[in-house]
């Protein structure tokens, strides 16, 4: 594996946000390289940790060789949208903390293999689990409509039309490197511009291939249902698309229903969430010593007593 070691954004905010407790159980819902797992297990919780890439399970299986792994870390090769599924499986009904680092990590981003930048040149591929269409098989079949919806939607991309007209007319794609090629001749690449115009359209495949939003809200869905009362949750996004999502969420479950004509009042039900803490973005300082923190953003907010809503 190539380029800097992971290093968790927000760390100390993040724990800072979830308050752990010997004793705790808390769900890592994006174990990545393990950075937040190694804080809680240090401040005596159980922590379940989720992640769909077998890389980072079996990073994390590692620990147990070298002698790190405790018995109070508990590893789940699965999406985290199955997390209320698995927990239940384990015997456990509710838990004291959630904590969600959504997007990509340094582990899937610095090796070429993994084909998920254009830093350096490789296979064309983005899959988080290593299974199912890649990121090549998409852009080689896809329609070239579906392809500029995809960009347009997920990549915030204005002239996706363009693009995706460009990607077809290069079929078949093979590596990054031809990907970026494609997408900087389609929209003008000017050297020691601020920001390489193919950013936005791997941005946007990458979301595509892994069905990053849909498992966000699936996610948090299922987080709302497992945390027990005073149960902590915090999300750090990277980009608006999820911040969006995650503040729209917390605003929907920590707010009463509106009495309207049209959002008629839903009786017996109370807000789920309570204690929506303003957003935290990272100091200068810790971009200075990570500059892969510079986007992120961390919400974080407190489970109330109140059922989970049906349908979330």
């Amino acid at each position: 594996m190539t380029g800097a070691p992971h290093i968790p954004v927000l760390l100390d905010e993040v724990i800072a946000a979830l308050a752990p407790q010997p004793g705790d159980v808390i769900v890592d819902a994006t174990f990545g390289a393990g950075g937040y797992t190694r804080a809680l297990l240090d401040r005596g919780a159980t922590v379940h940790a989720f992640d769909r890439d077998p890389e980072a399970i079996a990073s994390g299986r590692n620990w147990r060789e070298t002698g790190e792994n405790p018995p109070r870390l508990i590893l789940h090769p699965r999406r985290f949208s199955e997390m209320l599924d698995a927990m239940t499986s384990s015997g456990i009904a509710r838990v004291d903390g959630v904590v969600m680092d959504i997007g990509v990590s340094s582990m899937q981003l610095d090796p070429s293999s993994r084909g998920f930048a254009f830093s350096a040149d490789g296979p064309l591929d983005m899959r988080m689990s290593q299974a199912g269409p890649s990121a090549a098989d998409f852009l080689n079949t896809a329609a070239e409509g579906d392809i500029a919806d995809v960009l347009y939607q997920y990549g915030e991309e204005r002239q996706s039309r363009r693009v995706a007209r460009a990607i077809v007319a290069a079929r078949p794609l093979a590596t990054t490197g031809e990907l970026a090629r494609v997408v900087r001749k389609a929209l003008g690449h000017h050297p020691g511009a601020p920001k390489d115009p193919a950013t936005r359209t791997f941005q946007a495949v990458r979301i595509h291939v892994n069905g990053e939003l849909d498992e966000l809200s699936r996610g948090l869905a299922a987080a709302e249902h497992l945390l027990g009362e005073g149960g902590r949750l915090a999300v750090v996004s990277f980009h608006s698309l999820e911040d969006r999502i995650v503040k729209r969420f917390l605003r929907d479950a920590s707010s009463a229903p509106s009495a309207s004509r049209h959002h008629p009042q839903v009786a017996g039900r109370d807000p789920v969430f309570s204690r929506i803490a303003k957003a935290i973005k990272p100091t200068e300082a810790e971009i200075a010593r990570n500059p892969r923190a510079r986007s992120s953003v961390l919400r974080s907010a407190v489970r109330t007593a109140a059922p989970a809503r049906e349908a979330a």
